[in-house]
C-alpha cells in the first residue's frame, strides 16, 4: 500500500481516522495523546478510558468530537504509563490492528504517528521502520491514504528516511 510522511501536528489532521499513541489504560496523557485531547474537547478522553484497558497490541474506537476526522483509533503499543515500555511485537501488533479497525470502519484516510516511540521509549528508527513494513505488507480494503505523521523536525527527517528505505526495498 501507498503511504506518505507528512510533518505537524496530528491534531490539526483532517482524516477519516485519525491514530493515538495509547498505552493499555487507554488514559489520554502527554504526546500525541495530549494534543488529541485538548484540541477534541473534555469527551475524547472520558469515552477512550470508558473502552479501556485493553491489552497490549490492541486498539479502540472513539469518536473524534471537535477533530476533523470521524473517529480516534486508540492503538495500545505500550503498557500503561510508567510499567513499561513498547516492544517491536507490540508496535507491530498495534500497526496492524489499527490498519485492520480502520477497513473495517470503512474509512478511506488514516493519520499515524510514530507508536511506541518518544514517550513509550522505543528508538525511533527502529520504530519507523516497523511500522512502514507492517504498512506496506497491509492489503486494503478501503484505505487509499495513509500518512504517518512526525511532529518535530528531527523526527520527520528519520521517519521520512526509513519510510523511503522500506518503499525502495518493496
Amino acid at each position: 500500500m501507498e503511504f506518505r510522511v507528512v510533518q505537524g501536528d496530528i491534531a490539526a489532521q483532517s482524516a477519516d481516522a485519525l491514530v493515538n499513541a495509547a498505552g493499555t489504560s487507554l488514559q489520554m496523557g502527554s504526546g500525541v495523546a495530549g494534543a488529541l485531547r485538548r484540541a477534541a474537547g473534555r469527551g475524547l478522553n472520558e469515552e477512550a478510558v470508558s473502552k479501556g484497558p485493553v491489552d497490549l497490541g490492541e486498539v479502540a474506537v472513539t469518536d473524534a468530537y471537535d477533530l476533523d476526522a470521524d473517529y480516534v483509533i486508540h492503538a495500545a503499543a505500550m503498557p500503561h504509563y510508567g510499567d513499561g515500555q513498547a516492544t517491536a511485537e507490540s508496535i507491530r501488533d498495534a500497526t496492524r490492528n489499527t490498519l485492520e479497525t480502520a477497513d473495517e470502519l470503512g474509512c478511506e484516510s488514516l493519520v499515524i504517528p510514530a507508536l511506541g516511540c518518544g514517550v513509550a521509549g522505543f528508538d525511533i528508527e527502529d520504530g519507523a521502520r516497523i511500522i512502514a513494513e507492517t504498512i506496506a505488507e497491509y492489503d486494503p480494503e478501503t484505505l487509499s491514504d495513509v500518512r504517518c505523521i512526525a511532529y518535530s523536525d528531527d523526527e520527520y527527517a528519520t521517519v521520512d528516511r526509513v519510510t523511503g528505505t522500506v518503499r525502495s526495498s518493496e
